[in-house]
């Protein structure tokens, strides 16, 4: 699924699952549609395309929109999202004259200026050039503590299934004879600069029912592939298994997780040749290690040694209890009512938490006293946004952090460990004046009662009439959380509704509702399995809620979400069609009767259920857009979007409800890009194009 941060999961290589596998359903006229590069379902695509191209890309309205975004997404007051190895700090970009992104090196000297110089360190134009196919970088890890050795994951097209190939970072050139992996869904981790554990597609048998390695090995520099010795073998109805090495302050661990489903994983050590299981529960994670400890993330209560902690607190423990059950544990932090832990990282002057109250973002550095008692000092930063700390100096402790806000752009600051001083850096250009508009945040409440946040941009003079165009996001899964942002969205969109919505007259919504992480562990709980439906009741709360106060009207409220937030809109739509004046779906969940036999499907079965189990089936149809829309109802006109590249959400989701609907009489909008993988781009140009689509299909509808 879409997340905020990406997740690492390198997902289901194109070549093994291009047609499905599975029997076809009697019951469904459109399962044809899986066949992702049939020559059937590839006519329909095209067909598709060509109309919504007519309809929408060829108006003087959608021209304007697409300029606009594209000279939001390639303003070169972009931010840098830096990451600092050594005296260098790292960026990867993406403007007209790279389209694909060079990521480059500039020093701190350098970057303090208003136009540093940059050095490329890897051109993807200049390799997808010469591989004679477009790839899209999709990040690398490289080998502490010099970081020179690195492994680069290169995507073909933006799938999640990667090449991966060894690179010098120092000199900027590929290894001749280095590690090199042929596309698959790869997990990969450096042991020392001449081994490394190895999950991959090793034939039949090595990968889990979700999609995902199983078998882990350790590869030897300069030996095959083929030779790797066998580590751990996971199941085969697991979701994945994976290893990795992490440095403590004195000592070094290798761990082994087994992710039994997408909320819980079996942990191990490896000691020599023995294989012995970490005292730690299922569900919880590990957040680092801060000097010869482990921070760990609870998302279950504990009771363990004669302590209570509970859902959602952080936990400092001593090695010796995770491998033998007795040693230290104490809390670091618990959550609130209203607060919650949303990140934690660890520098060398302590920890820094960034916490949520409410949604809105505050951040603190944490430094354990000699006699283990906590001194905490807040970090200061205007309120009402969202805060990352994008890069830690391992030497000195100071940081960067980025802060962003509805109406204040990205805004780069550097953090001196000592002073604990924010100091401006960078901030990029407005997109849009944002002196024109003002940021209210409302909470309503749901069916059940449960209390829902939402946030509202509006022009200052906004009349609450019941006559303003609105346009709701959410997603409201896999305990993501959606914060302030700039881009109105998880994706980095530089600003773009600002131009593309706010300045033409539209109101936009920001509704954080169950199933997500605003309010914690218990938060994104309270949506799961059998209780999806409170995520729904919840979006509909804040429709209904918009309407009541005459911010909108049905006529003119339209609904926007992307992967499960796909889902959400179509049950939206189905669920209340009379709510709704259009919808924007891209990349979406739809059929969840077979949705966990399509592409990674199988590993979200711990998020929304297993459809084969009966009893189960009988919750989830009572929901599932694909089987719950009907001929002779007037649904909202629909936009679609997704990658025909998309192997993580099967593209069929939204083929399949796009025939269906439009074989219903139903106005349907519809686009599928020929690359992107999940994302649905690989370049701005197409990301614009996407934006400009989905806003001149809202504006029709909805002015």
């Amino acid at each position: 699924m879409q997340m905020r941060t990406t997740l690492p999961f390198f997902i289901l290589n194109l070549l093994i699952v291009s047609n499905p596998s599975h029997a076809l359903d009697s019951n469904d006229n459109y399962q044809w549609l899986e066949n992702i590069n049939g020559q059937k379902s590839m006519q329909w695509v095209k067909k598709t395309n060509e109309v919504t191209q007519q309809k929408l890309a060829s108006t003087a309205l959608y021209k304007e929109l697409y300029q606009q975004a594209l000279s939001v997404l390639n303003n070169k007051s972009r931010l840098p999202v830096v990451s600092q190895k050594g005296k260098w700090l790292y960026n990867f970009w993406q403007d007209n004259k790279h389209p694909r992104g060079v990521y480059r090196k500039t020093t701190f000297k350098q970057f303090k200026k208003s136009k540093p110089k940059w050095r490329t360190v890897l051109d993807m134009d200049a390799y997808s050039k010469r591989q004679g196919e477009n790839y899209d970088y999709h990040g690398m890890t490289c080998l502490p503590p010099k970081g020179n050795d690195c492994l680069v994951f290169l995507s073909p097209g933006g799938s999640d299934a990667i090449e991966v190939r060894e690179f010098n970072l120092k000199k900027g050139k590929f290894k001749k004879n280095g590690f090199s992996v042929p596309l698959a869904k790869t997990r990969i981790s450096w042991i020392d600069k001449d081994t490394v554990y190895i999950g991959t597609d090793f034939g039949k048998g090595s990968m889990t029912d979700s999609g995902y390695p199983r078998l882990i090995k350790k590869w030897k520099r300069g030996t095959p592939l083929t030779e790797a010795q066998m580590v751990y073998q996971g199941k085969k109805n697991s979701m994945s298994a994976s290893a990795f090495k992490i440095k403590t302050e004195n000592k070094e661990l290798e761990i082994i997780t087994e992710t039994t489903s997408f909320w819980e994983s079996k942990k191990y050590q490896i000691i020599g040749d023995e294989i012995k299981p970490l005292h730690i529960p299922d569900s919880a994670n590990f957040s680092g290690s801060y000097k010869d400890k482990m921070l760990i993330s609870l998302k279950h209560d504990w009771q363990v040694n004669n302590q209570h902690f509970v859902q959602g607190e952080i936990l400092l423990a001593d090695l010796d209890f995770l491998s033998t059950g007795k040693g230290d544990i104490q809390s670091v932090i618990k959550p609130t009512e209203k607060s919650i832990i949303e990140n934690i990282n660890v520098s060398k002057k302590g920890l820094l938490v960034t916490i949520l109250e409410d949604v809105k973002a505050k951040l603190y550095l944490y430094n354990q006293l000699k006699d283990e008692s906590w001194n905490i000092q807040e970090i200061p930063f205007p309120e009402n946004g969202a805060l990352n700390v994008s890069s830690i100096d391992d030497k000195t402790g100071d940081f960067f952090v980025q802060y962003e806000s509805f109406i204040t752009p990205p805004s780069l600051y550097h953090i001196d460990a000592k002073t604990l001083t924010p100091k401006l850096m960078k901030q990029q250009a407005p997109s849009f004046d944002a002196s024109l508009f003002k940021v209210e945040q409302y909470f309503t409440h749901s069916k059940d009662g449960t209390r829902i946040p939402y946030f509202v941009v509006m022009n200052k003079n906004t009349l609450f009439d019941g006559k303003n165009p609105t346009h709701i996001f959410s997603y409201g899964g896999f305990r993501n959380s959606l914060t302030p942002s700039y881009s109105g969205s998880y994706e980095a969109l530089s600003g773009a509704y600002g131009k593309l919505w706010l300045e033409r007259g539209g109101v936009f919504v920001l509704a954080n509702i169950r199933g997500g992480g605003e309010y914690g562990p218990a938060w994104h709980a309270a949506a799961l399995l059998k209780n999806r439906h409170k995520a729904y009741e919840d979006f509909e709360a804040v429709a209904e809620d918009l309407i009541r106060k005459k911010i909108t009207s049905p006529q003119h409220l339209g609904i926007e979400g992307r992967s499960n937030g796909g889902l959400l809109v179509t049950a939206a739509l189905t669920r209340r069609p009379d709510l709704y004046g259009a919808v924007v779906c891209g990349a979406p969940l739809i059929d969840m009767k077979r949705y966990n036999k399509l592409l990674a499907g199988a590993s979200w079965m711990g998020e929304y259920g297993n459809p084969d189990d009966p009893d189960m089936w009988n919750y989830m149809k009572t929901y599932s857009p694909y089987q719950n829309v009907q001929a002779g109802i007037k649904y909202p006109p629909t936009f679609f979007y997704t990658s025909t590249r998309d192997d993580r959400v099967h593209p069929g989701h939204a083929r399949k409800m796009a025939a269906k609907m439009l074989d219903f009489g139903n106005e349907i909008d519809y686009y599928e890009n020929t690359e992107g993988g999940h994302h649905g781009f690989s370049t701005n140009e197409q990301l614009a194009h996407r934006l400009a689509l989905s806003y001149t299909h809202l504006w029709n509808y909805l002015k």
